[in-house]
């Protein structure tokens, strides 16, 4: 028995699993420093979060078409909904930097396999394409017209991702006003390896509507209780975090300290195929660390940028699912 889950917070790229990616690297005739799927699993024992954004730009190299971009939503849809998803947001990167590509062609093609996901795997996609912080300010304002202009093909954010360190939210704020002003929630990313300012330039420069990861948010009390207090979701990635040495330990993982703040907080995988999780074990990892599916579930929805007829779907889902007798099976097997 499984449970319904809500991920807010999956880098479409970093779904693609080993065996696809070869597929598409010899289509494509993109060359990898690998030639098996072992090989590739070997690269992803990653050193720090510098080298994670290494193999993540390789993999992402390897896609090319309108529909790759296409394949790996449906491809992540039904690895989803086998995990009990009923809704997630597909994060990608715009891909302006790259010139072998048209930008409409990655939106069109993440676009159509939203819409077919829904279709083949009964899991309502939403998209939030993420400026990396290495674009200078003025690519990242095209960035933000380019996901205004699918805005009714599905995409309902803007996000900010990338090397953190080094790379502060405000150079932003404009290609974030633009978005906004286009009709897109702010959903940058702060506080995963840098503190709490981090967090503090995103609510306050980029107006977030949302903080993807936002652990760090946890060094400074004042700033939890204002998380708590706008009742801003936070998107947290338990084994994604120790993954690229965020945190030492699963143990040590701040998400009991920012749930007793009262803080919000859905839970996600970030990268699955690269960090070697799926949806299930990082919502165990958060019953591990304390908290209530249900609960989680419950963020997800608040958090989620959807529709309201799509809100109430989810809504209903979490009202008529049979917690209680959840609690009780898992009691049993422990």
């Amino acid at each position: 028995m499984t449970y319904p889950k809500i991920e807010l917070h999956v880098h479409l790229e970093g779904t693609v699993r080993p065996k696809t990616l070869l597929e598409m690297a010899r289509r494509n005739d993109y060359a990898l420093p690998a030639r098996t799927e072992e090989e590739l699993e070997a690269l992803y024992d990653f050193r720090d979060f510098a080298h994670f954004l290494d193999v993540f730009m390789l993999v992402t190299g390897a896609l090319r078409t309108t529909d790759d971009f296409r394949q790996v939503v449906v491809d992540y849809a039904a690895e989803a909904a086998a995990h009990g998803a009923v809704y997630f947001e597909g994060i990608f990167a715009p891909g302006l930097w790259r010139k072998e590509l048209d930008p409409d062609d990655v939106f069109a093609g993440y676009c159509d396999g939203a819409q077919e996901a829904r279709e083949l795997h009964g899991v309502e996609v939403r998209l939030t394409p993420d400026i990396p912080r290495v674009y200078d300010p003025e690519t990242a304002e095209d960035a933000a017209r380019y996901a205004v202009k699918y805005r009714d093909r599905g995409v309902v954010g803007l996000g900010l991702g990338g090397p953190e360190e080094g790379h502060p939210p405000e150079p932003y704020e404009r290609a974030f006003a633009i978005a906004r002003e286009g009709g897109l929630a702010s959903v940058p990313h702060a506080g995963e390896v840098v503190g709490p300012e981090s967090v503090r330039g995103a609510l306050d420069a980029l107006k977030a509507d949302r903080i993807r990861h936002g652990i760090r948010a946890v060094e400074d009390p004042g700033l939890l209780r204002e998380l708590a207090g706008r009742r801003t979701v936070l998107d947290v990635c338990p084994i994604s975090n120790l993954r690229t040495r965020a945190v030492a330990s699963l143990d040590e993982h701040p998400l009991p300290r920012l749930a007793a703040a009262g803080v919000r907080c859905s839970i996600s995988t970030d990268d699955p195929a690269l960090f070697g999780t799926d949806l299930t074990r990082d919502c165990a990892a958060a019953v591990g660390l304390g908290l209530d599916p249900q609960d989680f579930y419950a963020a997800g929805v608040e958090g989620a940028l959807c529709d309201a007829e799509t809100k109430n779907r989810l809504e209903a889902i979490g009202a008529t699912f049979e917690w209680d007798a959840f609690r009780s099976l898992e009691t049993q097997i422990r």
